[in-house]
């Protein structure tokens, strides 16, 4: 998904149907007129998290010149973004870096870009391009998964049904969080935003009516694919 496209999101509950974060850390080192460069990315769930990430980074580079930063936790009109120039003139290093987050897609994203200073002044101009080309070139080398929404149900159903249904759960990618094995079988199920329909009428096919996941769908959570 491109910056420029609206985000899908469920009709149901009014949730992104989907979306991408870091998995893990990357940097990456560039020599800009003699200053050196490292952008670093990572993941942080929450305003919290990207802070304490933040300082990690500028404790691991104390000696630096700079260490600008910017994170994007979420997007749209309750969007958490935050950035900071760390001492560059204003609008050089973090908002720069926060366009590229930004243009990126990802969300629970955060990004430091240190500067040893090499003796030669950018301009303003430079500093934008040295800042963000430098979260660019490591988000190149980021990790990342997609996080997928699902909705959740329970069902309980006969014995003689536990095959067929391991092979629809399968075709259909639902993912089974809990199984209770008594005098019945009762399952607590994730089924993807997309395939909520094609389950749905196969459970009421297989049980002849007795479920109806529309019905049932109690809450709705992320799964990483």
């Amino acid at each position: 998904m491109s910056d420029n496209e609206v985000q899908e999101r469920d009709p149901r509950c009014g949730l992104p149907v989907r979306y991408c974060v870091p998995n893990g850390t990357s940097a990456a080192e560039s020599l800009v007129k003699n200053s050196v460069f490292i952008g670093t990315v990572g993941h942080a769930s929450d305003a919290d998290g990207a802070r304490a990430f933040v300082s990690a980074v500028a404790a691991r580079y104390r000696d630096a010149s700079h260490n600008a930063w910017a994170f994007r936790i979420n997007d749209g009109p309750q969007a958490v973004i935050g950035s900071s120039d760390d001492g560059e003139p204003g609008g050089t290093a973090g908002r720069p870096m926060l366009a590229v987050l930004t243009g990126s897609a990802l969300v629970e994203v955060v990004a430091v870009g240190t500067r040893y200073f090499g003796g030669t002044k950018l301009g303003t101009g430079g500093l934008v391009r040295a800042y963000g080309g430098a979260v660019r070139e490591a988000l190149k080398a980021l990790s990342t998964v997609t996080r997928v929404l699902h909705h959740v149900a329970e069902i309980t159903i006969d014995y003689p049904l536990s095959g067929a249904l391991q092979h629809l759960f399968g075709e259909h990618a639902v993912v089974i969080l809990s199984e209770d094995f008594a005098a019945r079988v009762h399952l607590s199920l994730a089924v993807p935003w997309d395939q909520v329909g094609a389950v749905g009428n196969a459970l009421q096919d297989l049980s002849h009516g007795a479920i109806k996941l529309g019905e049932i769908i109690s809450g709705s959570r992320y799964i990483e694919r």
